[in-house]
């Protein structure tokens, strides 16, 4: 976890770090992976504002808070970010696949470049088996980034199809679908 907090028009003060240290730490049992979390502690007239810009994997949350005293707007930005923390956990909960629909097993082989060489038979390489659960294509693109996969294989719930989805160069999203008849 890396955390660098910054002041602005005020003094440095060691019980202010490590008390964002201390309250940002908390954050990780959110999150997976690792942390990195970017404080700015700025004083303007009266007010004491607190800005988090809280980045881990793909996900990048930020807050903002101003009250009149700095340890209570550390408290509320650090509220705003865990209500936006538990939002994004869960959605993903509900990006969940839904058990009711029936799941497809679909098995993929992965031959080598070699092995269809003149008069080669090609030779089975890898053999996997996978589960092809049902759900949106919303739902398999948030399931490939969080699987951190280039493809993503599910049945479509909208069409009962089996379809890939896959991350293109530009970072876009491709999909692949069987065409009807």
């Amino acid at each position: 976890m890396q955390v660098s907090v910054t002041f602005r028009n005020m003094e440095s003060k060691d019980v202010w770090r490590e008390y964002v240290q201390e309250k940002i730490s908390k954050m990780k049992k959110y999150l997976d992976s690792p942390l990195e979390a970017s404080v700015v502690l700025t004083t303007e007239k009266h007010r004491q504002i607190a800005e988090i810009n809280l980045v881990a994997n793909r996900l990048t949350v930020n807050a903002r808070e101003e009250t009149e005293d700095m340890f209570s707007t550390i408290d509320g930005v650090m509220d705003k970010l865990e209500r936006q923390l538990l939002k994004y956990k869960e959605k993903i909960k509900r990006h969940k696949v839904n058990s009711s629909l029936p799941e497809s097993s679909l098995r993929m082989n992965v031959y080598a470049a070699e092995s269809f060489e003149e008069g080669g038979e090609p030779k089975l390489i890898k053999s996997q088996k996978l589960q092809a659960r049902p759900m949106s294509v919303e739902q398999a693109a948030l399931q490939m980034d969080l699987l951190n996969n280039d493809f993503y294989i599910f049945t479509n719930i909208s069409s009962k199809n089996l379809n890939v989805i896959y991350r293109m160069k530009d970072g876009h999203y491709g999909l692949i679908e069987p065409q009807g008849g």
